[in-house]
């Protein structure tokens, strides 16, 4: 099971500019209050006891802060808007082909009659085993793979005559000086569709349903 690591798209896409218009409206109406509460204030100090000079120029420097950030979260949203659109776009290259994602549902190639799989370790483990398990959860067999080192890892099983893959799911164990760690099983999946929601870009995958994009792997 060959494994590439997935990439990021990125590029320019025209999107409706309405909440950044909505946003530099809010900042004017903002910045034109605090004008006109600014000059009644002026207006009516004390002759006595003006303002501080200091004191009007860090409030129109606070007035102009403000009008500033709203003005660049607007610009943010703009592009992170343009982004989520330009990946579905580029993500609909993808349907069609195979990614590998976290799952232990054993693939079955027919014309080989060869399962594959695989299993991604944070550390090194002196001892790997993975065992293929039946529908009902029985083991089928057991594959020693011996020491592994830490990243993705891939693995073949001579299936006989099981090539019917909807039911066969496989276990990954792994220790290092006897004791267990942690390690993911991978598998193989299809693309059938890609989605957007909000700020999130999601594959549509034949066994594993709706999936994030950030939780594939690899290409395959």
């Amino acid at each position: 099971m060959a494994v590439s690591a997935p990439t990021s798209t990125s590029s320019d896409v025209a999107v409706s500019s309405t909440p950044a218009v909505a946003s530099t409206d809010n900042s004017t109406v903002t910045a034109d209050r605090f004008l006109k509460l600014l000059v009644a204030q002026m207006k009516n100090q004390d002759p006595l006891n003006p303002m501080d000079n200091a004191q009007v120029t860090s409030q129109m420097a606070q007035i102009n802060t403000v009008t500033g950030i709203d003005k660049l979260n607007a610009t943010v949203a703009g592009l992170s808007a343009q982004f989520m659109q330009m990946q579905a776009m580029q993500g609909a290259t993808l349907v069609g082909h195979d990614v590998i994602v976290a799952g232990n549902k054993l693939d079955i190639d027919a014309a080989t009659a060869t399962g594959q799989g695989g299993f991604e370790l944070q550390i090194p483990a002196d001892a790997v085993k993975v065992e293929f398990l039946s529908p009902s959860g029985a083991v089928v067999q057991t594959l020693n793979l011996g020491a592994q080192g830490a990243g993705m890892h891939s693995f073949d099983w001579p299936a006989g005559t099981a090539t019917d893959s909807s039911g066969l799911t496989f276990r990954v164990t792994a220790t290092a000086g006897g004791v267990a760690i942690a390690s993911t099983a991978l598998m193989r999946d299809r693309v059938d569709a890609v989605t957007t929601n909000g700020n999130s870009f999601n594959l549509e995958l034949e066994k594993s349903g709706s999936t994030p994009y950030a939780s594939v792997k690899a290409l395959n």
